[in-house]
């Protein structure tokens, strides 16, 4: 049970009200995550920038890599609102995710999360060097950022124990 509970949003401030209506406008739904978050509307905007640099790395990252990369990384902070999450993204696009072979630039991307959780100080060079190849500085900066944000998400649910989302349960073994 998570340790922090949901907004209420019947009881909720006209701010916390705003944000939640915002968020299922722009986006269409409020997972759990979001609905903890919004006690503090400051803190769910700051998350949600994970979409924004989502947007910044569209030229560069496909669906499919900034798929794998944030599954990596969740797979890697084991949180499994998160696994499952990407899990559903790969699913709604017909993917299984279990018998998927990722291509050569979303392994490196794999590799990336999964040094950025276990070891921050020492991404290994011949990733960076793979990483330089293939995106430009403004891409690599929008990259690591969002990786951060990543890490953030899976840790903030991690902590907070937020209550699993019912529509991700297919998606986590």
């Amino acid at each position: 049970m998570s340790h922090i509970p949901q907004i209420d949003y019947d009881t909720a401030s006209d701010e916390i009200r705003a944000a939640h209506d915002e968020e299922v406008r722009v986006r269409g739904r409020m997972t759990n995550m979001k609905r903890t978050l919004l006690h503090s509307p400051v803190a769910h905007r700051i998350y949600a920038e994970w979409f924004t640099l989502r947007e910044e790395l569209r030229p560069a990252l496909d669906d499919r890599e900034i798929w794998f990369l944030s599954h990596s990384i969740s797979e890697a902070m084991h949180s499994p609102i998160a696994m499952g999450f990407f899990r559903r993204a790969f699913a709604n696009a017909g993917i299984d995710f279990h018998t998927v072979s990722p291509t050569e630039d979303e392994q490196r991307l794999i590799a990336f999360g999964r040094a950025i959780v276990a070891d921050s100080n020492a991404v290994p060079e011949e990733i960076w060097t793979g990483l330089k190849a293939r995106y430009d500085a403004k891409a690599q900066v929008d990259l690591v950022a969002f990786c951060g944000i990543m890490v953030a998400t899976a840790l903030f649910n991690n902590v907070v124990d937020v209550d699993f989302d019912k529509e991700l349960e297919p998606f986590v073994d």
